[in-house]
């Protein structure tokens, strides 16, 4: 079953950090699978293979099933760890984020590894733009051209998302009602237009809404 909702990232995107002359680059994007996941953590190794760590985390799947992340030889603890409790506590999911350390010669200690890898995650995160995915479900409101204005600015009043208007002998209303609210929209079609107007289900589909 599709979850109605999901927070996860727009793009990819990375930001920098300096703590201490080490730089922390964070590098984020959206997965769409384990395996999706994996190949953005080897090409990041790759572009930075002369950095001294590129740490990683990433939790992919509808129940957050595909979790794993990785300290690429830091003290354990300090960096995938907190790279994944980053993810998990902004509540995002099919994701994956690499922090890449250019060592600047002076020690951080634990603690300040932790901090470092978190700011290194969040910023990382914020670049690449962090968004709400919804699940909308297609129905087709097919009406006679005598409701197309009535039905078209009753929609338009209800901030409805129409995604085109179609005319051939009748005029059909291509709209996306968010899904958890099919079947409400479908009895408000069918109340307004007094049972003259024809409703059929397309697909679902995510589309992106802003946080």
């Amino acid at each position: 079953m599709e979850l109605d909702s999901y927070k996860t990232l727009k793009q990819s995107g990375s930001a920098e950090v300096v703590i201490k002359k080490s730089r922390f680059i964070g590098h984020a994007t959206p997965v769409t699978s384990e395996e999706k996941a994996i190949e953005f953590i080897a090409k990041i190794r790759k572009e930075h293979s002369a950095a001294t760590h590129n740490c990683f985390a990433y939790i992919v799947g509808e129940r957050d099933q595909f979790q794993k992340q990785s300290d690429d030889g830091e003290p354990s603890g300090t960096a995938g760890r907190p790279i994944l409790e980053v993810i998990k506590n902004q509540g995002l999911k099919n994701i994956a984020v690499v922090v890449t350390r250019y060592y600047g010669g002076i020690m951080l200690g634990a603690g300040g590894l932790i901090r470092a890898y978190t700011e290194g995650a969040v910023v990382g995160i914020e670049a690449s733009q962090p968004i709400t995915k919804k699940l909308h479900q297609e129905v087709n409101v097919e009406v006679d051209y005598t409701w197309h204005g009535k039905v078209e600015n009753e929609l338009r009043n209800r901030d409805m998302m129409i995604k085109d208007i179609l005319f051939t002998d009748k005029v059909t209303l291509v709209c996306l009602p968010l899904a958890v609210e099919l079947e409400q929209f479908i009895a408000n079609m069918v109340d307004f237009t007094q049972g003259q107007g024809k409703v059929t289900q397309g697909e679902q589909q995510y589309i992106d809404h802003s946080i």
